[in-house]
């Protein structure tokens, strides 16, 4: 009866372990996705002018994004396309060549906005908005718009 029990035993802890994985990545990437949108926001703001421009914080925008441009891959595994409202769409794991490109398409928007170190509004704005686009991209193939 033991030879029995300890193989179920240990099907159902592996399962319960891979849905605790794929659950805790949706975690990850919901936090790393909420800094990246504050980060946007900072960044935005200045250049619609609704706060002054400061060369130090769009900076820091722009190393929120690249912090994201290499993690946000490993944050989506099998496992965790739902839970946790999620706004992951299916297609990240039914194209993910297509999603991981779009991912290198922001790291390397994002690298080219650091190397331009913007230093006034309207370096910031020619930097910055390349990153925007390929948010928008990524955005519109791969995120379940959620209403608000």
């Amino acid at each position: 009866m033991s030879r029995v029990l300890v193989p179920v035993v240990f099907s159902s802890l592996l399962i319960s372990g891979l849905a605790f994985a794929g659950s805790d990545a949706i975690k990850q990437r919901q936090e790393l996705m909420e800094e990246t949108r504050d980060a946007a926001k900072v960044i935005g703001g200045m250049l619609r002018q609704k706060q002054p421009f400061d060369a130090a914080a769009a900076m820091a925008g722009l190393q929120v994004w690249k912090k994201t441009a290499m993690e946000a891959g490993d944050l989506f595994p099998e496992g965790s396309e739902s839970g946790h409202d999620t706004e992951a769409k299916a297609e990240i794991w039914t194209d993910r060549e297509g999603f991981n490109q779009k991912l290198t398409d922001f790291g390397t928007a994002v690298d080219a906005a650091i190397a331009a170190n913007p230093d006034s509004l309207e370096a910031l704005g020619a930097a910055a908005q390349p990153v925007f686009k390929t948010c928008k991209g990524c955005h519109e193939g791969y995120r379940v718009e959620k209403e608000e």
